[in-house]
């Protein structure tokens, strides 16, 4: 029987006031979400779903801030603020440090990193899955890696990394060309 490794930091509650680096893949990295032209994402009707749900989290999670977000070919990047506020913008130079605690194993609290990931992704599967009136093949890959952003440099440097990521697409480890987007996806 297989059993499945969890990728998370063990002991650490993830419904902890922090702020958190993500990274949510599509299935085989396929790109779905648009291109990059001219160092520039260029959404599609997917891509504008994807961006659109990650602007609406901030209605459906208010304890919680979405500062920094980049929409990819095929993955999503951001930093989440969890437990810190809608009405508080931290900009590149005050994050919060989470700290460490005991976390019960497989639990998943209301308003915790892993909450706000599976809303997102179940938000965007839905539209697109309607939009194409069928669920196959999936949208996103299992899972996400995610990041506990620890210090003010450390966050700077994810800040940065977003924001110049449409730059270096060639070099993405993500990258694929555009044309090997899965047709039945368009």
């Amino acid at each position: 029987m297989h059993h499945r490794q969890s990728i998370r930091m063990k002991g650490y509650d993830y419904s902890l006031a922090g702020a958190y680096f993500i990274t949510i893949a599509t299935y085989q990295h396929t790109c779905i979400f648009g291109e990059v032209l001219n160092d520039k994402i260029k959404l599609n009707k997917y891509g504008c779903i994807a961006f659109n749900q990650w602007i609406r989290l901030t209605k459906r999670f208010r304890d919680s801030d979405f500062p920094a977000f980049v929409i990819m070919p095929n993955h999503v990047h951001g930093i989440i603020l969890i437990g810190i506020g809608i009405g508080t913008k931290l900009g590149p130079h005050s994050p919060k440090t989470p700290s460490l605690r005991s976390f019960p194993k497989f639990n998943v609290l209301p308003g915790s990193l892993g909450a706000v990931v599976r809303a997102y992704k179940a938000a965007v599967t839905y539209r697109i899955n309607v939009m194409r009136d069928t669920a196959r093949p999936p949208i996103w890959q299992r899972n996400y890696y995610e990041h506990i952003i620890r210090n003010e440099e450390d966050y700077e440097t994810i800040w940065n990394y977003i924001e110049t990521n449409p730059q270096k697409w060639i070099d993405d480890r993500f990258y694929q060309s555009e044309s090997a987007t899965n047709s039945t996806l368009k």
